[in-house]
């Protein structure tokens, strides 16, 4: 299935993988500064936005990639029309809550920018700042599920298969 939207999943990754090996940097940072006997004030603050940044960005490019852990236990007893309308109920299902996470990330967000909401650690920093990062990730994952639910719900073909190819039901 090629995707309009492939760019926007890649950079949601590379994003992802931008703020991943942030989290590792801090992380020698703050290593090295107990051996060196200083300290980096919220060090442990930002590496747990970093990290909570990476893993809510990465979220489409892993669902596109078919790298999500799905569970298939009577997915893969369903073959023909049967599961490709089990598999429609599952994508209309995650892209609803997907895009009800979505919508409360992002107000989460918004009032915590509207109501200038700090970390209560050391480094004081506003909270709708590592809040978007969560919201944009939701919303890429909303992108990816709907796009999915749309070509199965269209061409009533499977995305992909445990091979990797496309499976034709008929």
């Amino acid at each position: 299935m090629t995707s309009r939207f492939q760019w926007f999943y890649q950079a949601l990754g590379a994003l992802a993988a931008v703020f991943i090996c942030l989290t590792l940097l801090i992380e020698l940072a703050i290593i090295v500064g107990r051996f060196a006997h200083f300290q980096i004030d919220g060090g442990d603050a930002y590496a747990g936005y970093f990290m909570a940044a990476g893993s809510f960005l990465a979220l489409a490019a892993t669902l596109r990639q078919g790298d999500h852990i799905r569970v298939t236990l009577i997915l893969q007893r369903l073959h023909g029309k049967p599961r490709v309308w089990v598999e429609i109920f599952c994508l209309a299902v995650a892209t609803l809550l997907t895009a009800y996470f979505t919508y409360y990330a992002g107000k989460l967000a918004y009032d915590s920018y509207i109501y200038h909401d700090i970390s209560q650690n050391t480094d004081a920093t506003p909270l709708w700042i590592p809040q978007l990062s969560m919201a944009v990730g939701l919303f890429g994952l909303f992108v990816a599920f709907a796009e999915e639910f749309v070509y199965v719900l269209r061409t009533r073909r499977l995305p992909r298969e445990e091979s990797g190819e496309m499976a034709r039901t008929e």
